[in-house]
């Protein structure tokens, strides 16, 4: 890193810190005799995590880059700062991801075919025009702050889940109920257009769906479950069962289609201050792999 990206990172920590959005120095570590399987000891439920990693480095850079190409337009000195800290968490996210994804490569589990479907599907969305891209960007900010929220309520979902593993996705799951309003803050600067938040449930369900069920089929054959139907009733159970994880929360997606729609309409203030003790707090649980805390 040279002095300028350095000196271009430390603004927006410093910038973001100042609005609750700080992009936090994280750098986690992987045992190598972890568990191979980090939710419920279940093959198929686990590697959708995978597939999921695979998909956040490069489904983050999409949703940047649909904010950073309005950046200009922002007058209003709070709003850019929260545009500068949600850069900056999301650049660490996706690091922390790649550097988990290539933890799971040393073990045998492939995210490249996940990576390259995702590619596949952010490629289409970025034939938009720019307004309706920031605007699917919007609709998956409120699935990921939607998902976020439920992994730090769900006590049986981390109680099935390894620790360490965990840590990454509730420190991950934090930060996006953190920046959870900024994109849709940047739209409704550009013009909030009803029609295009309406638009954008089929544009992305369309274009990264299949690449996820593809990716995510493809991972649990090659795991060699493909004809393990226990582990594979037992892994959608847990995940799209009638009490399974993204099951819970289905409800809330059409939250996003009311015409006077906010992301902070659901206060998630007291859950955010909750797990920033809990994980960053005098004791925190990931204190020691904060690198830039205070």
């Amino acid at each position: 890193m040279n002095a300028v990206t350095r000196l271009g990172s430390k603004v927006r920590r410093l910038a973001g810190a100042t609005v609750g959005i700080p992009p936090r120095q994280i750098n986690f570590r992987f045992r190598a005799d972890s568990p191979r399987y980090m939710y419920g000891d279940n093959a198929t439920a686990s590697l959708h995590f995978a597939v999921l990693s695979g998909f956040f480095p490069p489904g983050e850079m999409f949703f940047v880059e649909s904010v950073r190409r309005y950046r200009g337009r922002i007058a209003d000195q709070r709003l850019k700062a929260e545009v500068s800290g949600f850069i900056g968490q999301e650049a660490i996210h996706s690091r922390e991801h790649e550097r988990l994804n290539a933890f799971l490569k040393e073990r045998g589990i492939d995210t490249r075919v996940a990576e390259q479907s995702v590619k596949a599907g952010l490629w289409l969305l970025s034939r938009l025009p720019a307004s309706q891209q920031l605007a699917c960007t919007t609709f998956m900010e409120h699935f990921t702050a939607s998902l976020a929220e439920q992994l730090l309520t769900d006590e049986d979902f981390r109680g099935r889940a390894d620790p360490e593993l965990l840590a990454l996705w509730e420190w991950h799951a934090l930060e996006e109920l953190e920046h959870k309003s900024v994109t849709y803050d940047v739209y409704n600067l550009i013009g909030n257009r009803w029609y295009q938040r309406l638009l954008a449930l089929p544009l992305v369900v369309g274009s990264l769906t299949p690449g996820l069920f593809i990716s995510w089929s493809w991972m649990v054959a090659r795991e060699g479950k493909a004809t393990d139907w226990k582990d594979i009733a037992e892994g959608v159970t847990l995940l799209l069962g009638r009490k399974g994880f993204i099951t819970k929360i289905m409800p809330l997606m059409p939250e996003f289609f009311a015409r006077d729609f906010h992301p902070d309409q659901r206060d998630t203030s007291a859950l955010e201050n909750e797990w920033r003790e809990k994980l960053f707090g005098e004791n925190g649980e990931l204190r020691d792999v904060w690198r830039n805390a205070g």
